[in-house]
């Protein structure tokens, strides 16, 4: 550095030069630090030296100084440019590397998607995957798996909807056999069942709570299949012995249907009709809030339904006549709210004497097809409603005997 150097100065005294000296004549050193003072300042210089021979005899050396902090200057910015290359390619490495990742987990998020939609109920959901790497090979087995399980619900629906069938004939054979026992009364089940839905309408019921009625009024009288002819078609009226056999039937009906655990939500019907709001009622004597609403809404209807049919014996009541005696039963015998529904439906047509009108606006739809949708019957379910279907037309059978034709 020539603003470090003086012209003609004695350097023999520098630490470098010294080396140099001691060093036997070595042709190349390492760097050298050292101090040099000029015009009274301290400068860290930092050197290095070598020898040239000349016919053997000569020897020169090369010295050369160089202010420390200037030397240095360069090896920094040599390291500050390494480290942001080293920075520019671990950027890129991300980014490269995001990008690699995405390629990589988006199939998997697809898949687990998929999987997510199809256990929410949507069996449409496919993957339809192209890649064909391993993870494209599993898209297509999603897909073929969910192809088979969509084929085996399809199977098990129609399955449940033939047992479902199965379940309505029965329901109506065993209906038409309770009310053939006694010509007088034929038509009578359908008959509640049909006054029962239009008094759940008036309450306010769901469609499914008003098929879950319907099945239970059909089947309100079941227990009467057990009870003897003889008592059920006595002409006269019946001794105290023969009427405590009558009031069994509910019982008899609840121990038939309850064998069955599909059909637990339709036994409240057939097994408290005859309960009362004052507790005077049969089988349980229970009061009140204690009888569910459908046994109340049956109880109306089976009521209502006897005191306005035609019997050979006697003309059935007007509407205004039996709606008055049911009235007056309300808080003994009948709910306040069940009897006000039955006035209501009077009111605007869709119940009448001896017959329920068609309802147009109403959604629910034939007992044939409009069965509670959640009934699911499995095989030994499905024999014991064939049983009580055969025990049903046989007795329907025995009691049509005796009956004069035409």
């Amino acid at each position: 550095d020539p603003l470090l150097m003086e012209e003609r100065r004695d350097l023999t005294g520098l630490k470098i030069v010294e080396e140099w000296r001691e060093s036997n004549l070595q042709i190349q050193s390492g760097l050298v630090p050292f101090a040099h003072e000029v015009d009274g300042s301290t400068h860290e210089m930092i050197g290095a030296y070598s020898t040239s021979s000349f016919g053997g005899t000569t020897n020169l050396g090369v010295i050369t100084m160089q202010d420390e902090a200037k030397a240095l200057a360069s090896v920094g910015e040599m390291r500050t440019q390494t480290w942001m290359i080293s920075l520019a390619f671990a950027f890129l490495a991300l980014i490269f590397g995001a990008i690699a990742a995405r390629s990589l987990t988006k199939p998997i998020i697809t898949l687990s998607a998929a999987a997510d939609r199809i256990a929410s109920g949507d069996l449409t959901t496919r993957v339809k995957s192209r890649n064909i790497t391993e993870i494209g090979v599993l898209g297509n087995t999603f897909d073929t798996m969910s192809d088979k399980l969509e084929e085996k619900i399809a199977q098990l629906a129609r399955a449940a909807q033939e047992n479902r069938e199965l379940f309505v004939g029965t329901v109506k054979a065993l209906a038409a056999a309770i009310d053939g026992k006694d010509k007088y009364t034929r038509g009578h089940s359908e008959r509640v069942a049909r006054i029962s839905v239009a008094i759940g309408k008036q309450m306010g019921m769901g469609e499914e709570e008003l098929e879950t009625l319907r099945i239970s009024a059909l089947l309100h009288d079941v227990g009467k299949i057990a009870i003897d002819d003889s008592i059920l078609k006595k002409p006269s009226a019946l001794t105290a012995e023969e009427f405590e056999i009558m009031k069994t039937h509910p019982v008899k009906g609840y121990k038939i249907m309850s064998q069955i655990p599909a059909m637990k939500d339709f036994l409240p019907g057939m097994y408290m009709h005859h309960e009362m709001v004052d507790g005077k009622g049969y089988p349980q004597g229970l009061k009140g809030d204690q009888i569910p609403l459908q046994a109340k809404i049956v109880s109306v209807a089976d009521t209502f339904d006897a005191m306005t049919i035609d019997r050979p014996y006697s003309k059935g009541m007007m509407l205004p006549e039996a709606l008055g005696q049911i009235r007056e039963l309300v808080g003994t015998r009948y709910d306040g709210s069940v009897v006000d529904a039955l006035e209501r439906g009077c009111e605007v047509g869709e119940i009448g004497r001896g017959v329920v009108q068609t309802m147009a606006n109403s959604n629910i739809q034939s007992v044939n097809v409009g069965i509670a949708k959640n009934i699911t019957l499995n095989s030994e379910e499905v024999m014991k409603i064939r049983d009580a279907q055969v025990q049903a037309q046989a007795s329907d059978l025995e009691s049509r005997k005796g009956a004069p034709q035409g």
